[in-house]
């Protein structure tokens, strides 16, 4: 937690830990690249990113409010940028809210909680010094394409478990299509919540891609523009998680209506095996004086045969019929 600086020499790419009083003077050093990090922002550090850098009080005002949507802002020789990493932990998506100046040679990283982990990024600034020299442009391009990255390891997740629900669906029982419903609706609103944070990072590349500050250089346009594709493709690819959860939902509604057709069709062919020995006893039991069979012998068991008889043939017919 707090506030970290370093400073990358260009021409070694080699780096310095720096307290907060010289970032001012490492920023004078065109042979310098400054990494300010801020853990968890406070009042105090946000203030000392005002003093030591001059950015605007707008843009520090939104890296202490959390759920900014993501956003590009352009303020004079910098951008102010928002953007969210993601991570799935259980069965819960969480987003990684980051705050980002940019300028020529410097990068600032406002990370919120919960923080999003950096080391990737690091390595991958370290590993590519032949880039280092494009600037502060260079380093937002690889968090960029590592926050990137990051969605489609959790879509792949998200998909796997469309798979596991659309296997729900078609369960044997009604219980593990009821629960496949509820987990359709989980995911729904999840993947919601994700293209809110994928799609607008397509407009933030684009504002950048046309060059109107001196961050994004020419040798770096084509790692930019690679980004922008693998947005693109990881809003394609939501959206095609969602069609197949959307697909999934009305096989489920119409698995349950199918089911309740053949409920309702077994319970109208017991109905009607019951109607016809309940008619019989009707009739039978109707108290009239002159009826021919009160007073024969064997009425009372041809009614009681008439009843089995008519129970048995209606049973035979619907069971022949599939309805039993």
């Amino acid at each position: 937690m707090g506030l970290h600086c370093r400073v990358y020499h260009l021409e070694r790419f080699e780096w310095r830990q720096i307290n907060e009083s010289q970032i001012s003077d490492a920023l004078l050093d065109p042979r310098a690249l400054v990494w300010v990090d801020v853990e968890g922002p406070t009042p105090e550090n946000i203030s000392t990113l005002g003093k030591e850098f001059g950015f605007h009080e707008l843009a520090l005002e939104d890296c202490l409010h959390p759920h900014q949507r993501p956003k590009i802002e352009q303020y004079g020789s910098y951008f102010f940028v928002v953007a969210y990493g993601v991570s799935v932990s259980g069965q819960d998506l969480t987003a990684h809210e980051m705050a980002v100046f940019v300028g020529r040679n410097y990068l600032v990283t406002v990370r919120k909680q919960p923080v999003m982990d950096m080391s990737g990024v690091v390595e991958r600034w370290e590993a590519h010094p032949e880039l280092a020299t494009e600037g502060g442009g260079f380093l937002l391009y690889v968090m960029l394409d590592e926050i990137v990255d990051g969605y489609f390891g959790a879509l792949e997740v998200y998909e796997d478990r469309t798979e596991d629900v659309e296997e729900l669906v078609f369960g044997p029982t009604p219980a593990t299509g009821a629960r496949a419903q509820s987990q359709i609706f989980r995911l729904k609103k999840d993947l919601l919540v994700f293209r809110r944070t994928v799609a607008p990072l397509r407009d933030v590349l684009d504002v950048m891609q046309r060059r109107t500050i001196d961050v994004v250089t020419g040798p770096l346009e084509p790692y930019y523009r690679d980004v922008y594709d693998h947005v693109l493709r990881a809003t394609d690819y939501v959206d095609n998680i969602r069609d197949l959860l959307s697909s999934a939902l009305e096989a489920y509604l119409s698995v349950v209506s199918n089911r309740l057709n053949e409920v309702m069709k077994v319970l109208t062919s017991w109905a009607a095996i019951i109607l016809v020995p309940t008619l019989i006893a009707g009739i039978y039991g109707m108290n009239f004086v002159h009826m021919p069979e009160l007073r024969w012998r064997y009425g009372y068991v041809f009614a009681l045969v008439l009843m089995l008889g008519s129970g048995l043939l209606l049973y035979r017919m619907f069971k022949r019929r599939g309805w039993l």
